[in-house]
C-alpha cells in the first residue's frame, strides 16, 4: 500500500485539501513523512531514493508530498503551527534561522559520527546548516544562482549568448535585434522582485541584504537604483511586462522562461536539468548580469536545500538514517545526479562524475569557471527574511510594474517595511 502524495499542490484550495490529507498519510504509514519543493523531475528522483531506502532497510514506505516554492512555505508554516509537520522538511538557507530559533527543528549534533556521517562533507556546507552553533540542516548539494538562458533565442537574433562578463547595459543594448527575431518574447523576466537577483546586484557593489547581526544592510538609495534599473529595462522592452510577470507563481511551469515569454530566468544553477526538460530550445547557464563592466560577480556557493528534522517527529532515528542515506549512499547519488546541486560528500561526487550528461556537466563546471566572481557565503538571513522576500519585495515590484508606485516611493517602503518586519521578528 502506498502512502505517497505525488500531486503538485497549488493555490489555496489545494493547500486546504493537503492540510486535510496530512493526518491520513501518518495513519497509513509508521514510517517517515517528508515534504519538499520542486517540479516533477525532482520528485521522480526523490521518490526513487525513498524507494531504494525502503528496499535496502525494509522500512515502511516514505510518505511524501511536493509543490512549488511559494506554496511550499505556506504549507510548511501551516503544518508546523498545527503541530503536524512532516518528519523531514526540505529547508532553504533563507528560512533555517527562523525555523530553528522558533524551536520547530531538532538539532542533529547528537547524531554526528553515529547515524549521521558527514566526515567527507565540504566544511562550508556543514557550517551553512548551523544556527547558533548547533547543526540543524544537512546540505543536499552545493549550488547558487545564475541567469539561465535560452541560447537558441539569442542565436536566432545573431547575438552572443550571455556569459560571465555580460552586463545589464549589454543586455539593454541588444533589445532591438533580439525583439525583432523573437516575436512575443523578451530577453529577461522582470527581476525587480527577485531576491537572489537583488542580493547579487548588491554584493557586486560591496553591499549585502543583511548584516551578520541580522539587520538590513542596504538603504533607500540602493533600493531606488535597483527599482529604477528594472523600470528602464521594462520601458526598453528588455524584460516582460508586469501583466506577464504576474502569471509566474513560483513554479517552474509558470516561469517566464518555460512559458516562452522570456529568454532567461533567475534560477538555481542546479535547476537547469528541470527547466531543460520543459523547454524545446537549448538552455545554458550564465553568470548573473554584472552591474558594471569589470565589476565583482556577487556569486557564492550555498546549500541548494537542506534536510531538516522536525522538532515534533516521533521517528527521529529513522528520519536521520534517511537523511544520511540520501546524502551518502552511492546508489542514491546516482539517482539524484546534480538536480539538487553538487553533492557535498566527496565520495558521492567522485562516484557520479563519470556518468554525468553534458547538461549536468554545465552545472558542475559553472562554479569552477567563475574564478574571482565567486565570493564567500553570507551569514544565514535573519528570521522573517522570507516575509521580506516573498511578500514585501514582490508586492512592491508588482506595484511599480503596474504604475501604482514610483521606484523611489517603493524603495522607501521596502526599507522601512523590511526594518519593521525584522523588528517584529526580533
Amino acid at each position: 500500500m502506498t502512502t505517497r502524495r505525488r500531486t503538485v499542490l497549488q493555490g489555496a484550495l489545494a493547500l486546504l485539501g493537503a492540510a486535510a490529507l496530512a493526518p491520513a498519510a501518518r495513519a497509513q504509514s509508521d514510517g517517515v513523512r517528508a515534504i519538499f519543493w520542486g517540479g516533477q523531475a525532482r520528485a521522480e528522483r526523490t521518490f526513487a531514493v525513498f524507494d531504494l531506502f525502503q528496499k535496502k532497510f525494509g522500512t515502511a514506505p516514505v510518505a511524501s508530498e511536493f509543490m512549488g516554492f511559494n506554496d511550499y512555505w505556506t504549507k510548511v508554516a501551516t503544518q508546523t503551527a498545527g503541530g503536524n509537520a512532516p518528519d523531514l522538511i526540505q529547508m532553504d538557507y533563507r528560512y533555517i534561522v527562523e525555523y530553528a530559533q522558533r524551536g520547530a527543528l531538532t538539532p542533529l549534533d547528537d547524531y554526528l559520527g553515529k547515524t549521521l556521517d558527514l566526515g567527507d562533507f565540504d566544511a562550508d556546507q556543514i557550517e551553512a546548516g548551523r544556527v547558533d552553533g548547533k547543526l540543524y540542516g544537512v546540505s543536499m548539494g552545493a549550488g547558487g544562482f545564475c541567469l539561465q538562458v535560452n541560447a537558441g533565442a539569442f542565436e536566432r537574433a545573431g547575438l552572443p549568448v550571455p556569459g560571465p562578463t555580460t552586463t545589464y547595459a549589454d543586455l539593454a543594448g541588444m533589445v532591438g535585434d533580439f525583439n525583432a527575431a523573437n516575436a512575443g518574447m523578451r530577453m529577461l523576466p522582470d527581476g525587480s522582485g527577485n531576491e537572489p537577483a537583488l542580493e547579487n546586484w548588491l554584493r557586486q557593489r560591496g553591499k549585502a541584504l543583511y548584516t551578520p547581526e541580522g539587520e538590513l544592510a542596504f538603504d533607500t538609495a540602493d533600493a531606488a537604483e535597483w527599482f529604477t534599473l528594472w523600470a528602464e529595462l521594462r520601458a526598453k522592452e528588455a524584460c516582460v511586462t508586469a501583466e506577464e510577470q504576474a502569471i509566474a507563481t513560483g513554479t517552474i511551469d509558470t516561469s517566464m522562461l518555460v512559458t516562452g515569454r522570456a529568454a532567461s530566468g533567475f534560477t538555481g544553477v542546479n535547476e537547469l536539468i528541470a527547466y531543460q526538460a520543459l523547454v524545446k530550445d537549448t538552455l545554458a547557464v550564465a553568470n548573473m548580469p554584472l552591474a558594471m563592466a569589470g565589476g565583482k560577480g556577487g556569486q557564492y556557493r550555498k546549500p541548494t536545500m537542506m534536510w531538516t528534522l522536525a522538532g515534533t517527529s516521533e521517528v527521529k532515528d529513522e528520519a536521520v538514517e534517511l537523511i544520511n542515506f540520501f546524502v551518502r549512499d552511492l546508489e542514491a547519488a546516482s539517482l539524484l545526479g546534480l538536480e539538487r546541486g553538487i553533492p557535498s560528500s566527496a565520495a558521492s561526487r567522485d562516484h557520479i562524475v563519470g556518468g554525468l550528461t553534458d547538461l549536468e556537466r554545465q552545472t558542475l563546471d559553472f562554479f569552477a569557471n567563475l574564478g574571482e566572481l565567486l565570493g564567500p557565503i553570507p551569514p544565514p538571513p535573519p528570521a522573517a527574511a522570507g516575509e521580506i522576500s516573498l511578500s514585501l519585495l514582490g508586492t512592491l515590484s508588482q506595484e511599480i510594474g503596474f504604475g501604482a508606485k514610483s521606484p523611489e516611493d517603493a524603495a522607501a517602503q521596502l526599507v522601512s517595511g523590511a526594518k519593521d518586519i525584522l523588528a517584529r521578528a526580533g
